[in-house]
């Protein structure tokens, strides 16, 4: 890709940005992302664009709609700007837990925000760890899907836990908890969990020799906490010596924090695909950047390289 690399974030989340520019050794790009005070998102890209090879890094975390919003108008602002290209860098991918329809006369929510992006004007998205792989379909534009799993499998494979089980949450994470399983070297666990509403879990049986050993379940994201404590306290009354968690994306939405620091999780390990606050609540929860991965996959897209070696390493 000939012409200049600029990247721009709008206010989601403007440290990651800032991080992974500082591992490029270029400039955050100046544009003023605000509100009018009708309450309207305000775009205006202040520096020039024609020509460039541009990335726009915004998650759609809380608050999502306007966060979104400020993205989509971002995308727009630099095509007619005459931006050469402009790749959509979303860490976190808000509406992706509604990629189908579960009862009769829902959205499929997740399909629509991939619809305005491409409408939007964006040429490529660059993400992480969708909670539906299938989501990458829903898009009639390249997506480039990076994992976290060998980051956060870097970082317990350097604790030295002592006979360590991945635990997969539920059925459908069991492919993620085996690849995490095999970068580390321990064994594997499932949990089979029902909803009986959509924020609800009710924990039915579970597979796997957890007794005496330290179990860290592995998922893609921790939004209300419910799951996660849990799930914890299940594994602790099946002999858990120990009980810590991973996820790629620390939403924490409402009491969340408080109810993951009350459970018996010794800690919990996130990225900072969202960002993360300091506090009390934050004892015991470690967050891990993933600014490296992507500076080198939006480097490697730039120059027009492969991304399967991030995919597989």
């Amino acid at each position: 890709m000939e012409g200049r690399l600029q990247i721009f974030s709008g206010n989601a989340n403007r440290a990651l940005a800032q991080e992974i520019c500082a591992h490029l050794n270029v400039n955050l790009g100046r544009a003023v992302v605000g509100m009018f005070k009708n309450g309207e998102t305000r775009i205006k890209i202040e520096e020039n664009v024609r020509g460039s090879d541009v990335f726009v890094v915004q998650p759609t975390c809380t608050p999502v709609n306007h966060h979104l919003m400020e993205l989509l108008l971002l995308i727009d602002a630099l095509r007619r700007a005459s931006a050469a290209r402009v790749t959509a860098v979303v860490p976190y991918y808000g509406y992706a837990k509604q990629e189908k329809k579960t009862t009769g006369r829902e959205p499929i929510s997740a399909k629509v925000v991939a619809n305005m992006i491409t409408v939007a004007g964006a040429d490529r998205v660059l993400t992480m760890d969708l909670h539906a792989p299938a989501i990458e379909g829903f898009f009639d534009i390249p997506v480039d899907h990076l994992q976290a799993g060998p980051i956060l499998a870097e970082y317990f494979s350097a604790m030295s836990l002592l006979d360590p089980v991945v635990v997969s949450p539920d059925a459908g994470g069991v492919g993620r908890a085996n690849a995490f399983r095999e970068r580390i070297g321990a064994s594997l666990a499932i949990i089979a969990k029902q909803r009986p509403t959509p924020d609800a879990v009710e924990i039915l049986e579970m597979v796997g020799e957890i007794e005496g050993k330290t179990a860290i379940i592995v998922d893609d994201m921790i939004s209300t906490g419910g799951t996660l404590a849990q799930a914890a306290q299940a594994l602790r009354d099946r002999g858990a010596r120990e009980v810590y968690a991973c996820s790629t994306h620390g939403i924490f939405a409402d009491h969340a924090l408080t109810i993951v620091g009350e459970s018996v999780l010794v800690e919990t390990v996130v990225t900072n695909t969202i960002p993360q606050e300091s506090g009390q609540n934050y004892g015991r929860v470690k967050v891990i950047s993933v600014a490296p991965l992507f500076a080198e996959a939006i480097l490697r897209i730039h120059k027009d390289l492969s991304l399967s070696a991030l995919f597989h390493e």
